[in-house]
């Protein structure tokens, strides 16, 4: 705290009033606090216990000492909720002032015109820190693919047969006579001959005879029938 109560020396300050504020400053600071600037009232006829005013990277802090210096009255206002700081030059001295989102304008005078420059200069670079918005974490969303399940397709083979009896898909068209021939040509097999009448057998010749005019039988076919039906006539 030495170190530091040398550097604010330089703007006439006074040595004594500085170290009080000091010495008492070590308790009230706060974690990763420092101290920028102190202003001390330079009053023109008495000047025994100054008002002061120092300034850190997190807050204004009013001194005022009562009790003839024997005690300190501390009263701090946030950065955050300062909005504005002026600097008034007089004759005798100057006047630091700011004021506050609450309206409240806070001032302390008599202070020599380099002190004064200097806590203006200090506040305004600390509000300007607190205009320039702070880095956002850029968030990296992967984009998942949807993941695609085809349906495979089971397509059965069907083996065809090989087809080797033509007449079993092809419908050959035939006229209704010779339907009804070969229709009753198959009952009448069942038949023994012998068992027929002559009309019976009459018919059965001249069915095989249309068979043959057809071309559904052979010629030599017909004959072996014929002959074995006149066999029976």
């Amino acid at each position: 705290m030495k170190d530091q109560i040398k550097k604010f020396l330089n703007e006439d300050q006074d040595p004594k009033a500085i170290e009080k504020i000091t010495a008492k400053l070590q308790d009230l600071l706060m974690k990763n606090e420092e101290v920028g600037y102190i202003g001390v009232q330079k009053k023109p006829a008495i000047n025994v216990f100054p008002d002061s005013i120092v300034l850190t990277n997190k807050r204004i802090i009013l001194c005022k000492p009562k009790n003839l210096g024997l005690s300190m009255d501390f009263v701090d206002y946030d950065w955050e909720d300062v909005v504005a700081a002026f600097v008034k030059e007089n004759i005798l001295g100057s006047e630091f002032s700011f004021s506050t989102k609450t309206e409240l304008t806070i001032s302390i005078d008599y202070i020599p015109k380099t002190q004064a420059r200097k806590l203006y200069t200090y506040a305004k670079e600390q509000m300007d820190l607190l205009k320039v918005p702070a880095p956002q974490s850029t968030i990296v969303v992967e984009e998942v693919q949807p993941e695609i399940v085809q349906d495979a397709e089971v397509i059965e083979e069907i083996e065809a047969e090989e087809v080797t009896n033509f007449s079993e898909i092809i419908s050959i068209p035939a006229n209704s006579y010779n339907t009804a021939l070969v229709s009753e040509e198959a009952e009448n097999k069942e038949k023994a001959l012998g068992e027929l009448t002559q009309d019976e057998l009459f018919n059965k010749l001249q069915n095989y005879k249309k068979l043959l005019d057809n071309g559904l039988i052979l010629q030599g076919e017909y004959d072996a029938y014929k002959k074995e039906i006149l066999s029976f006539m």
